[in-house]
């Protein structure tokens, strides 16, 4: 289990515990955490639960690339680190990862 604190708006931190082997999204909506709506269930077909990977992080979690690319463009507020988070699987290696809400500013 990796602890993983997603930074919302006005720098409120939410950490949740996140069990191995599932997609950072999949543990993001199982905690209630915001803005990640998730719209088609980790089909990696939406860009509802976009985030913005911590610079620190971003050589962990990869960048994005191919399909995961082409739905970030239809996101707001993207960056260089940006991922959708059902790309995002989750191991004992991202314990401390730290990623951003878009919009948050």
């Amino acid at each position: 289990m990796a602890k993983v604190t997603f930074m919302a708006a006005g720098d409120q931190a939410i950490t949740i515990d996140a069990a191995d082997g599932l997609s950072l999204m999949e543990c993001a909506r199982r905690e209630g955490v915001p803005s990640i709506v998730a719209e088609c269930g980790g089909a990696c077909s939406c860009a509802t639960c976009h985030v913005i990977v911590s610079d620190a992080w971003s050589a962990r979690t990869g960048l994005a690339t191919g399909a995961e690319r082409d739905m970030l463009e239809f996101a707001d507020d993207v960056g260089p680190t940006s991922r959708l988070s059902c790309q995002i699987k989750v191991s004992p290696d991202l314990d401390g990862l730290i990623v951003y809400l878009p919009g948050r500013h």
